[in-house]
């Protein structure tokens, strides 16, 4: 008799999960809503169209992007870590020239950002972005 007792008094003595059922739901209801509302962080580059390309008069400084990521600083092939030494080289050179940076339409815009970055590290703030001779037809 003393076991059946046993038996009863464990069938009430059990642990309740239902409530922390509804808090890990809640939980996850929540993150849920508040995921559709983190926006992302960026910028929109709107490179120029053959249509919208003017020929530039005076000295400047070429950086051309390919659509596989090279990066040709007037005509020679550099690593991006390089571009502000061709530039602050370049600019000492000659002062006035402003740089011009073309990018393919394939071409990463995230390396256009750093090369542009590495042309204001370099001391040019005068930089425009133009469209490739290839985007222009030329």
């Amino acid at each position: 008799m003393r076991r059946h007792r046993h038996s009863e008094e464990s069938d009430g003595a059990g642990i309740d999960l239902a409530p922390m059922l509804d808090f890990v739901l809640n939980l996850l209801i929540f993150f849920i809503i508040t995921a559709v509302f983190v926006k992302e962080i960026g910028i929109t580059v709107s490179r120029p169209t053959s249509a919208a390309a003017e020929k530039k008069e005076g000295g400047a400084i070429i950086i051309a992007i390919r659509a596989s990521g090279e990066i040709y600083v007037g005509n020679r092939l550099v690593d991006l870590r390089a571009v502000r030494a061709n530039i602050e080289r370049l600019h000492a050179q000659k002062p006035d020239d402003s740089v011009v940076v073309t990018a393919e339409e394939a071409a990463p815009t995230g390396a256009l950002v750093q090369v542009i970055d590495q042309v204001r590290q370099g001391g040019v703030q005068n930089v425009s972005i133009a469209a490739s001779a290839a985007a222009a037809g030329g």
